[in-house]
Order: C-alpha cells, then structure tokens, then sequence
C-alpha cells in the first residue's frame, strides 16, 4: 500500500486577512453584548458569569436558587443547615431592575389612520344603526353589522379620549343644527 503524502507545502502568511478585525470578531462572538444597561453597567469582565451574576444578587442557576423540595419522609433523615445569606456586593443593580420592573406598562394598542376614518365617518353618518352602516355605500369590504360593531367597539377600546371627545364634537355640532 502506497504512503500518504507529506504537506509539501509550508504555511504562508496569509495578507489578504485582517489579523486585528478577526481578533475583535472573535472577541464579540465570545463576550456577546448585554442588552440591560443596568446589567451591562456593572458587569466585570475580568471575573466569571456566575460571579458577576452573584455580586448582583441574581441567580446563575435556577435549579439552585430554587431548589425542588424534597418529599417529608427523606428529609428526616439529613438535618438542614440554615442557608447563609449571601453577600450582594453591587444591590443597586437588583434595586434598578426592580424599579424597571415595577413601572406600568405602556399601552401601545393603536388602529390604522383609515380604519379609524371609516368608523368616524359610519357612526357620524348612522350613529348606532349597525344595519345602515352595513348597506353604506362606503362600507367597501361589505362588513356585516357585527363586524362593523366590532370595529366600533375596537375603536372605543384602543382610543377612549379621542372616542369621548368624537362623540362630543357630534353632540355638539346636531344641537348647533337643530
């Protein structure tokens, strides 16, 4: 059987690389980018991910934060050491990410500009005859009574002042023309 061959051919420098972007590429692919500032701010790239999650008093490992509880009858035999408190080196960073926490939720339910349009235009028209909405020569896309009311009722949960303050302006424009 023959020999296989020997690499003849000696390793040349390669000049075509970036030498200084591939370190830095492997550097990010490595250390990822935090994306909570508060988490980001504080964190030490000189010590490990469970260290620095320890200084700021999270948990690395759920299944140890939280242990599964054990049935009664083999935790008679072990006796419990009380759990030391653990030291929180950096708590303002627990402290921020519960003040985060604890702010409300923006609500960001919105309807389009024209579906916003055609209910304005529906009920000044025929204020609560789902019926004449429907056979409105406007209703494009042939809406049922019950889909228009949905539309309506959709509009008057995603934007209640603009709603309260249409159905004003409505009040006040018929008592002006009457």
């Amino acid at each position: 059987m023959p020999k296989a061959k020997k690499k003849s051919k000696r390793n040349k420098f390669d000049y075509s690389k970036d030498r200084k972007k591939l370190k830095k590429q492997f550097k990010k692919r490595e250390a990822p980018r935090i994306e909570c500032p508060q988490i980001r701010n504080a964190w030490s790239d000189k010590k490990s991910v469970a260290r620095n999650l320890r200084d700021m008093g999270l948990a690395f490992d759920p299944n140890r934060a939280l242990p599964i509880k054990t049935p009664a009858i083999a935790a008679v035999g072990r006796t419990e050491d009380a759990p030391a408190p653990k030291l929180v080196r950096k708590p303002y960073v627990l402290n921020e990410l519960v003040a985060e926490a604890s702010l409300p939720e923006k609500d960001t339910k919105t309807l389009s500009t024209d579906l916003i349009e055609y209910v304005q235009y529906m009920v000044r028209e025929h204020s609560e005859n789902y019926k004449a909405m429907a056979r409105d020569e406007k209703n494009y896309y042939q809406d049922t009574p019950s889909q228009i009311r949905r539309k309506v009722d959709q509009y008057k949960r995603c934007h209640p002042e603009e709603y309260t303050t249409f159905m004003e302006s409505l009040k006040g424009g018929k008592a002006v023309s009457t």
